[in-house]
């Protein structure tokens, strides 16, 4: 699997494109608004395969969702999309997928953590995953939960994984 294009500089949101910084900025000022309330964030990836591409290996359009939800009151979201080639199966788009936001989550939360340094609330860390019980990925789900699990993150699958299977797949 080739990464072939990045745009790592920017996400996009509902105003626009923004750095990792503003967003993590964004997100400090939303958790810092109801101190008291009870927050989620959660990273969650998905993809569609390319038009034109061949049966033998395929690109996929990868979006990456972050998601800071105030548990009864909304929330915001930021999403960033990058071009991965060469995937040969279902398996394969799986593990980026979930690979993608294991990666972005073991780089980002330390980020937001330092920002925050322990004046903002406390929130529930999900990695969503685009996997279910029912469909093709159903035999893939002890897979990639244990790959979340197993670098210390709670994983959510479908129905749950909202992050995944609704915001990213929304950019896909």
């Amino acid at each position: 699997m080739a990464v072939v294009s990045m745009d790592k500089e920017y996400f996009h949101s509902g105003s626009g494109k923004a750095t990792l910084d503003e967003i993590i900025k964004t997100i400090k000022i939303f958790l810092e608004e109801d101190p008291q309330a009870k927050y989620s964030l959660v990273i969650g990836t998905d993809s569609h395969e390319k038009d034109g591409c061949d049966r033998k290996s395929f690109s996929i359009n990868l979006v990456t969702a972050i998601v800071v939800y105030r548990k009864g009151f909304g929330g915001k979201y930021f999403w960033r999309r990058k071009e991965v080639a060469n995937i040969h199966t279902l398996r394969e788009k799986i593990y980026a997928e979930t690979l993608e936001s294991l990666d972005f989550a073991r780089n980002f939360v330390p980020m937001l953590k330092k920002q925050l340094n322990g004046t903002s609330p406390d929130y529930d860390l999900e990695i969503h995953v685009d996997v279910g019980q029912h469909g093709d990925t159903r035999e893939m789900i002890k897979e990639v939960v244990g790959m979340v699990t197993g670098h210390g993150f709670v994983a959510k699958t479908k129905p749950e994984s909202y992050a995944a299977s609704y915001v990213a797949d929304k950019h896909t």
